[in-house]
Formats: C-alpha cells, structure tokens, sequence
C-alpha cells in the first residue's frame, strides 16, 4: 500500500493523473487484520568455511512455505513442489527471487551481490570469490500472499 501512495504521490508532483484499483478489503493482507498470509523459511549455507581469500565460495540454501492442502490460506497455490501430504507441511517454492548480499567486518552496510531465482525444487546457489571475512545474507522481499524471510550465515576468511 505504501508504494501505491509513494507512486501516486510522485505522479501528482509530475502533474501526472493516476487511476487506482484496490482489491476488495477481505483479499488484501494489508488490510485484513485475521490474514496470517504464508509463512515462508529461508535457509542459508556458505562454504567452505574457513575460506582462502580469493577462492570461489559456494551460496546455497532452500525457500520453503508451510501450506494446507496445496494452497496458502485458499489463495494460493503450491506450484512446482511436492504437494502436501499432511496440514502445516513446509514445501519448497520455484521460481522466487532471492537476494545475495554481503557485509564486510567493521562495514556499517551491505554491499548487493546478485539477485538468483529458485530452482523447481525450491533450491538456489551460486558462486562467489571470498575477500575478506563478514557475513552473508540471503533475502527473499515476500510475494503476494507470502511473507518476507531472510538467513544470514557468518564466514571466516583466512589469507595466504
């Protein structure tokens, strides 16, 4: 809702008119106070660890949303994963965007790395090359219907 504000406030400025559509108050998390939307898990693994500086490290890790009969609270359904077997089963989520991010010790920021899509399986990885020791973050921002999850992991980076 606050991008639909933030752009339409932006359009005025420009002298720009907007026409807005909402969805109806009952199918919009933002203003359904009982919406408990999917809760969705992020697993993160950066290896090896300790790593030698300049060497490529491997960033792997799982998106996963705990479903009910193959749908999130009726509105959305399970595509591309096992489907559930058992009420509350966590199942993993194709085609997600997941952002890689790094901070360095002492940095106050973090640097973006890449942005990487889940696999069929709900997996993602990549590779990058260690320079100095910080941590690793991993975040999926949320979708419609999903919530927004992030993993972090910590590695150690030894010089030559």
């Amino acid at each position: 809702m606050m991008r639909r504000l933030a752009a339409g406030a932006a359009a005025a400025a420009l002298g720009v008119s907007v026409l807005a559509t909402a969805a109806p108050a009952s199918a919009d998390p933002g203003h359904d106070p009982d919406w408990d939307g999917g809760h969705t898990r992020l697993s993160l693994d950066v290896g090896p660890e300790p790593a030698w500086e300049g060497r490529g490290i491997s960033i792997r890790g799982k998106l996963s949303v705990e479903c009910e009969q193959d749908y999130i609270d009726g509105f959305v359904v399970v595509t591309h994963a096992d489907h559930c077997k058992r009420a509350g089963g966590w199942k993993r989520l194709a085609g997600k965007s997941i952002v890689i991010l790094f901070k360095a010790d002492g940095s106050r920021g973090w640097e973006h790395v890449e942005t990487v899509r889940t696999h069929r399986d709900g997996y993602f990885s990549t590779r990058e090359r260690a320079w100095t020791s910080g941590t690793w973050r991993a975040v999926f921002e949320g979708a419609w219907y999903l919530k927004p999850t992030e993993a972090t992991d910590w590695v150690k980076v030894i010089r030559h």
